[in-house]
């Protein structure tokens, strides 16, 4: 067996009605072919502490179980991130699962740009009767993702993002340093993506990577995820937070900064009205 030197770590948010799901899941990271000296490492949160998750979970080495009070999946999945040792986090949720060939794109791009912070990729819908639909979006042409296309996109597509959250591959350190997900009931993904995307350039990979599982448990399906009040505020929220993330990166620079810099700082995109 080859020495393995560099770890993705998989983290999945979970509760018991997603348990039924966990075992395609774990299936489709089985059939994950790693570039030589790569392996993966599964992280799974309950949201919740009944210990049903855990318990449902197969007895592999590579699987890190654990639980922490009720807060929704962005508050699972950054408790998770304190067990993910990789140097690159992969989101799964529970209900979904990785195509052939998803990890082994997202470290051959993180390996070879290693100015770019993150990958997203296209999606199949996974419908009930277990068809297959591409993903309802215009997906961005292969390649990197500037920051201002990234939150430009989504102020002028009624704050819906360009690219699925639910396909992202991040670099840890970035992920630790946008606080990971953000404390929201809804949208957490898209509000930590954006973030990341102000720090960091992204990369679109233009091959589908995730079959996104379409059932009436998902949290999107939801009366509240489109609850105009609520669906407002967290918009609200994430939209200042990627402006006051800006303006302080702003300040930090230098003169120095500014010297080696190819040109000044490109605005963020103008606030919407209305």
């Amino acid at each position: 067996m080859a020495h393995v030197t560099q770890l993705i770590s998989v983290i999945t948010a979970a509760h018991p009605p997603t348990i039924p799901f966990l075992h395609e899941a774990y299936d489709s990271l089985g059939r994950q072919a790693l570039p030589p000296g790569w392996d993966w490492q599964w992280v799974v949160q309950e949201d919740g502490q009944t210990g049903q998750v855990a318990a449902a979970l197969p007895d592999d080495p590579r699987i890190s179980a654990g639980s922490s009070r009720k807060g929704g999946p962005g508050v699972a999945r950054t408790m998770a991130l304190a067990r993910a040792t990789g140097s690159l986090v992969k989101v799964l949720d529970a209900d979904d699962q990785l195509l052939a060939g998803t990890l082994a794109r997202d470290i051959t791009v993180l390996t070879e740009h290693p100015d770019v912070g993150w990958t997203t990729s296209k999606a199949l819908d996974l419908l009930p009767d277990g068809s297959t639909v591409a993903w309802d979006q215009d997906d961005p042409p292969e390649g990197r993702l500037e920051s201002r296309d990234v939150f430009a996109y989504w102020l002028d597509h009624d704050h819906r993002a360009q690219v699925l959250p639910s396909t992202l591959c991040i670099r840890r350190d970035l992920l630790l340093a946008v606080g990971g997900w953000m404390a929201l009931p809804a949208s957490e993904d898209t509000g930590m993506l954006l973030a990341a995307s102000v720090l960091s350039t992204g990369y679109f990979v233009a091959e589908d990577g995730l079959l996104y599982r379409k059932w009436p448990g998902q949290s999107t399906a939801q009366a509240a995820h489109v609850d105009p009040a609520e669906r407002g505020d967290r918009m609200t929220l994430i939209e200042h937070r990627v402006r006051a993330l800006q303006r302080a990166l702003d300040r930090s620079v230098t003169d120095a900064d500014h010297a080696n810099s190819p040109g000044p700082r490109a605005p963020l995109p103008p606030r919407h009205h209305g």
